[in-house]
């Protein structure tokens, strides 16, 4: 398939269809009428694609299983590879590897065995890199996540070096790199977290970096304009307004009708205090967001520029606030916060 090229009634897999990014996906997918084949392991929760199940084909498998994908592309055109684990910590290193690297690996070999025509890569803004001087960074950056030392960035960064061997045997393959996303649909509080932690005064303190921050809706819009009209083995960075986590504390607080975070904390003086929370017997009352992984990330700047999606994909931009307003009304109408 080549840039422009357009199927008709098409037959689409995607992989990680039960996730934030990919149930939104999947529901954009469901709407048109090509024929969308979700691929899932039996024990799934498909909580988040309950409207839509009715319009979409259940295919067991597991990208960490090569067999099992070798039995699900035959057929398929289209391949939107949105499995990944996220995880900020030290503690599940291999998984992170097995799932984000031998997985990616996987797919991209099994597309390429199938003759599938297309494949997106839906990695990650930390694949990209980060903005040390607080400029946003664009997709030609060298990667410098190594810098802080997180297995999450090095396997999606190792991913996309998966990516780009898969095109130079000839797949064609396109790479966007979501940034920090909200909205609705988030069950699992991805990005989502430090909506609810700030609501339920669980975070009294803000890092000092900056976060580049993206609607889920505009994230699943452009991912499938991707596929339309990406070109071959080029990333697109899917990012919206960049913010300090101050302003986004700020603006969370507003919208939640919750205090204020007034505290500043550098990174130093967070490792102190983690030592000393280590020691306190209620621990469901600090954040499960301060782990030092995390805290590290989030006191640098990941502010990236979108310029390029903007003008090749038509993405398009919505303020952090519209986002966090998304978000946080589908939580309440749900009751999910307390």
């Amino acid at each position: 398939m080549t840039e422009g090229t357009i199927l008709v009634n098409k037959k689409i897999l995607v992989t990680g269809a039960t996730g934030f990014i990919g149930s939104s996906l999947v529901k954009k997918l469901a709407s048109t009428d090509d024929e969308v084949f979700i691929l899932v392991r039996k024990s799934s929760d498909l909580t988040s694609l309950s409207d839509v199940l009715h319009k979409v084909h259940l295919v067991y498998g597991d990208i960490t299983d090569r067999a099992s994908l070798d039995s699900a592309l035959p057929g398929i055109d289209l391949v939107y590879h949105s499995a990944g684990l996220t995880y900020m910590g030290d503690k599940k290193n291999a998984l992170l590897y097995k799932i984000n690297v031998d997985g990616t690996r996987n797919i991209l070999e099994a597309s390429s065995a199938a003759g599938v025509k297309r494949v997106v890569h839906v990695s990650s803004i930390t694949a990209v890199g980060i903005a040390f001087d607080k400029k946003p960074v664009d997709e030609s950056v060298i990667w410098n996540f190594h810098a802080i030392s997180l297995e999450y960035a090095r396997t999606k960064h190792l991913s996309e070096i998966e990516v780009a061997n898969a095109i130079k045997r000839g797949l064609d393959c396109v790479i966007v790199n979501p940034a920090f996303v909200f909205g609705a649909g988030d069950i699992n509080f991805n990005a989502g977290r430090i909506i609810k932690d700030i609501y339920n005064k669980r975070l009294p303190f803000y890092p000092l970096g900056g976060i580049c921050v993206v609607d889920v809706e505009i994230v699943a819009d452009t991912i499938i304009t991707a596929m339309e009209k990406g070109k071959t083995g080029e990333r697109y960075i899917l990012g919206g307004e960049n913010v300090s986590y101050k302003q986004l504390a700020d603006t969370i607080s507003r919208i939640t009708g919750a205090p204020k975070v007034n505290y500043p904390l550098p990174f130093w003086a967070a490792r102190i205090l983690k030592s000393a929370l280590d020691l306190y017997k209620n621990k469901n009352r600090i954040s499960k967001l301060f782990n030092m992984s995390m805290f590290r990330v989030a006191s640098h700047f990941l502010y990236f520029d979108s310029s390029k999606a903007t003008r090749e994909l038509n993405m398009q931009y919505q303020s952090h606030e519209h986002s966090i307003r998304n978000a946080y009304e589908w939580y309440r109408e749900r009751n999910m916060l307390n």
